[in-house]
């Protein structure tokens, strides 16, 4: 196997494997918020729209860690810069 074929193919791996842990963490990450919001909300009705607040700001920043990971990803498998340096 040359050079590339096995940088293409590690890198390869790696974005999938960096596509699996940023989707499940912050999936798991949102799962737990969401459900501590609603224990939350089940004990002090009265906070309400605070608790919701602080809950959406929360989940956006979680997601944006997953949207980061994609983006990555995308770059990664798409458009290597290293491959370049690989290929002199």
């Amino acid at each position: 196997m040359s050079d590339q074929v096995l940088f293409i193919t590690a890198s390869t791996l790696g974005a999938l494997f960096t596509i699996v842990l940023g989707t499940m963490l912050p999936a798991w990450a949102m799962g737990k918020s969401i459900s501590q919001a609603l224990d939350s909300l089940a004990r002090q009705p009265e906070a309400e729209k605070q608790i919701t607040r602080t809950l959406f700001i929360g989940l956006a920043m979680i997601e944006s860690l997953a949207i980061y990971c994609l983006v990555i990803v995308l770059i990664v498998i798409f458009r290597n810069p290293l491959i370049e340096y690989l290929a002199r």
